[in-house]
């Protein structure tokens, strides 16, 4: 079984070291979030982690420092369903941090009830998408000011069913966990071609990833029969670990063997699919979010 395990969990196996940088992991209190904070900290960076929860993130930073003698970690607090604290969170990187070599927008929320942020959207649209959107926007002065930066978006495999419903954004209409889900994930995929466009020339490289299925606490409103489906294939369902490492690929692979703008799975460049290539929509959806959150991203 670990054979077979191995064949489809790849791990990036490179031993770059991180002294001197400073990367934000979103949502690094636990899952995907919590592993790659980990690793960033094993190669030398010094990581804040942003989170919603303090407790947690402070027990988090703690499990990190326990584990790596000398571990450069701190918790900043960042809750992506509301624009105050997004505000009040770049304010503070700006006056502690005098670098950001990597932005790793990783928090979310998936397959939720009907709910909305603070600000009043669709919480997956708003968390997963609007809240990174905002975030990155707010700190890329930062990213370009440390350049060469990189912008990991991680997204997930279920963005191939999904479609930016433009005249239904918040699913006021018509809601649906999975398919708000899939919105929200095609719209990492997208916002970061665009992103890739605007700041290449700046310096700043953007990715978005696939960690594959990864048994972390996002699954928790996943129904009863798929938990029961997914343990028939547990060789496919990934440690958090496992699901980190294509993120960790995209911080640490040498800038001439990365592609801006690109879709990354399996520590290793991948096709998307063609919603995922859609550049109309992609610059569309830019200008949406732009409307919504009340700025100007030129």
């Amino acid at each position: 079984m670990q054979t077979i395990r191995s064949m489809f969990n790849p791990k990036c196996s490179s031993d770059v070291r991180l002294d001197g940088k400073t990367a934000i992991v979103t949502g690094a209190n636990t899952g995907i979030g919590k592993e790659t904070a980990k690793d960033l900290a094993a190669r030398g960076a010094r990581v804040v982690l942003a989170c919603r929860d303090m407790a947690k993130g402070e027990q988090a930073a703690s499990e990190i420092m326990r584990e790596m003698n000398g571990a450069k970690v701190v918790v900043r607090q960042l809750d992506l369903g509301d624009t105050k604290s997004i505000c009040m969170f770049a304010e503070n990187i700006y006056n502690t941090e005098k670098t950001l070599d990597y932005l790793i927008n990783n928090a979310g929320v998936a397959i939720c009830p009907y709910a909305k942020t603070v600000d009043g959207y669709e919480m997956q649209f708003g968390v997963n998408h609007l809240g990174h959107f905002f975030l990155t926007f707010l700190l890329l002065d930062l990213l370009k000011h440390s350049a060469p930066s990189r912008v990991i978006n991680v997204s997930s495999t279920v963005y191939a069913m999904g479609k930016i419903q433009f005249d239904d954004l918040n699913g006021d209409k018509d809601y649906h966990p999975v398919r708000a889900y899939a919105q929200s994930k095609l719209a990492n995929v997208l916002f970061t071609r665009e992103l890739a466009k605007r700041t290449e020339a700046q310096g700043v490289m953007a990715f978005s990833v696939d960690p594959g299925i990864v048994n972390t606490e996002i699954t928790r409103h996943i129904r009863r029969p798929l938990v029961d489906i997914a343990k028939i294939f547990s060789f496919l369902i990934r440690t958090p670990a496992e699901g980190a490492s294509t993120t960790i690929y995209c911080i640490v692979t040498p800038e001439n063997e990365m592609f801006t703008g690109g879709f990354y799975k399996n520590c290793a460049r991948a096709d998307s699919c063609r919603a995922g290539e859609d550049d109309g929509t992609a610059l569309k959806l830019w200008a949406a979010s732009c409307h919504l959150l009340g700025i100007r991203w030129r």
